[in-house]
């Protein structure tokens, strides 16, 4: 599922693009240049997101026995680095006009345009939001990100265009492409940051850590406590470990069965996850303050 909607991520962003050139093209408008600039970054990033979801998607081997599923942090790090150099070539293309801003004679064509673009960027991701969280993606969900904050700087690029228009005052377009560059940058570092969070095997967030203590008090009647519980995520895969206390006098064959149950509901929430139990008798219990 995942490299299927990476691939029409490609296709729709070139889309995007063209039209968003044609924009510019027509309006001359900084700001329109500075969203089309954060779209070739989006065609750049969706190919790099395909390349990367296709390696995740690659079964473990000898060389590698965990998987391949941290491709996917390494796209999303490239993602963000282009947008953040494409800010900052957006951010030197305003200050050069700064001095004498000025708008061609076919705005309103050009600002339908990018209206279009945006709403067709809008519907994809939304589509890719929820593939992402469906599927584990950081790769589609950096995609999605990128996109949302794409369809945010191509409204506020449309709304600033109109008011120049309306007062005359043309240098509101390069100072609102400087804008528009700022907020890029700030996307671009929340995408790289997640993701390095991700290569250093940061621990998951609460939501998905209660989840996970959720079902095993449910599941683990018979036993008697867990702790050292360790969870993190390597792109769509969680690998979760943890401690499992039984009575010392119970059969090997029963705790096993106990394992066996909280595996099976652990990997029926998270599927494709690794889930590692280590068994102890009752006099490694642990005082759970």
């Amino acid at each position: 599922m995942s490299r299927r909607f990476a691939f029409w991520s490609i296709l729709v962003a070139l889309v995007v693009f063209g039209l968003k050139l044609l924009a510019w093209r027509l309006t001359g408008s900084v700001a329109f240049l500075s969203d089309a600039l954060e779209t070739t970054v989006n065609v750049i990033a969706a190919a790099l997101a395909y390349y990367a979801v296709r390696v995740a998607d690659k079964p473990a081997d000898a060389g590698h026995p965990f998987g391949h599923n941290k491709a996917e942090y390494l796209s999303a790090v490239a993602e963000g680095t282009m947008i953040v150099i494409a800010a900052l070539f957006v951010i030197r293309e305003a200050i050069a006009v700064l001095p004498h801003p000025q708008l061609n004679d076919t705005p309103m064509l050009g600002i339908a345009i990018s209206l279009v673009a945006a709403a067709l960027n809008g519907v994809w991701a939304t589509v890719l939001l929820r593939v992402g969280r469906k599927t584990r993606s950081p790769a589609l969900s950096a995609s999605a990100r990128h996109i949302l904050s794409d369809v945010m700087t191509s409204f506020g690029v449309v709304v600033g265009i109109a008011l120049a228009l309306a007062t005359g005052w043309h240098i509101l377009d390069p100072i609102l492409a400087i804008l528009v560059a700022l907020h890029i940058l700030r996307e671009g570092w929340r995408v790289v940051s997640s993701s390095v969070d991700g290569l250093m095997d940061g621990a998951v967030d609460a939501e998905t850590r209660a989840t996970i203590e959720t079902i095993l008090k449910r599941e683990m009647q018979g036993a008697l406590q867990y702790h050292d519980l360790r969870a993190r995520s390597s792109g769509a895969v969680l690998f979760c470990e943890f401690h499992l206390v039984v009575d010392r006098t119970m059969a090997v064959g029963a705790a096993h069965d106990i394992c066996d149950r909280i595996e099976e509901a652990l990997k029926a929430r998270f599927p494709g996850s690794s889930f590692t139990i280590h068994l102890e008798p009752d006099t490694e219990l642990h005082d759970p303050s």
